[in-house]
């Protein structure tokens, strides 16, 4: 009996490697082995060695392209992602915190909001609509206050279900004391609330720096150009450059990679002990 549910189990494991090997493993390997090929054999689009390799040569290519545009566009990425992420985690910790410690009829309406913000998709053009009015559309500011509204809610939820395990009488303690509530949260309540913290910053900070239909619609301008966008470059109608489209692809997924491989300990215990203790 043990021995058959040994086997199953090795079975089991065994077809789940497969299966995200196939989903995950394998677009990804055809994505590199074409970003090494020439311009001909990467548009016959076959899973195959390239006869030539030069992946090198093709991020060179990429990165020198219209005059160092990528570099501008990972600049305009990092300032993009650093200032959305950097406001999320402040002003979503501040309203999880207030939230979570009050029980009354504001508290229920500000949370069925923030639920309703991760059910109901974008409106776009009242949103640009909005940023011409206050004279911040085209503006990188303009885009960070348009990702830290999109992100907010999911935020909110992650920092309010790890508060949930905080318990109320440090914040009575502290007030006791003479603290107050803003001191309470910062110097009691935000440390508390790292691992939380870190799956905000993972999780967002990847978002936000793949983000493709944002900065495509209310960052337009090709001083503003982003990452995500260079895709362009290398992709028309009638003439692609498909392994350099390829190249610009890993250039863009360096970095989000390097970030959730040095944090992914840290995000699986954050989202598993707010689970958890939520």
């Amino acid at each position: 009996m043990r021995t058959r549910k040994f086997v199953a189990s090795v079975l089991t494991d065994v077809a789940t490697l497969v299966i995200l090997g196939i989903v995950f493993v394998v677009p990804f390997i055809f994505i590199l082995l074409t970003a090494a090929k020439t311009r001909q054999e990467a548009a016959l689009f076959e899973f195959s060695w390239p006869s030539q390799f030069q992946l090198f040569e093709n991020i060179r290519e990429v990165m020198a392209y219209g005059d160092n545009r990528m570099l501008l566009a990972l600049w305009n990425s990092t300032l993009l992602t650093v200032g959305s992420v950097t406001l999320i985690v402040l002003f979503s910790a501040l309203v999880a915190f207030v939230m979570q410690r009050r029980s009354d009829k504001l508290a229920s309406v500000v949370s069925s909001v923030m639920l309703a913000g991760l059910i109901i998709p974008p409106a776009v053009v009242p949103t640009i609509f909005v940023l011409q009015w206050i004279g911040l559309y085209k503006t990188l500011l303009g885009l960070i206050m348009v990702e830290v509204a999109y992100t907010m809610p999911f935020a909110i939820l992650i920092f309010r279900a790890f508060m949930a395990s905080i318990p109320r009488e440090l914040d009575e303690a502290a007030i006791m004391d003479g603290a107050s509530p803003l001191r309470v949260f910062f110097s009691i309540i935000l440390p508390l609330l790292q691992p939380a913290i870190v799956t905000v910053v993972v999780t967002s900070s990847v978002n936000i720096f793949n983000d493709f239909v944002g900065p495509l619609y209310f960052l337009p301008g090709a001083e503003n150009v982003t990452a995500p966008l260079t895709l362009f470059n290398f992709i028309s109608q009638f003439s692609s450059q498909w392994n350099l489209l390829f190249a610009d692809v890993i250039v863009i997924t360096i970095l989000p990679l390097i970030v959730f491989i040095f944090f992914q300990r840290q995000l699986v215990s954050g989202m598993t002990k707010g689970a958890i203790k939520g």
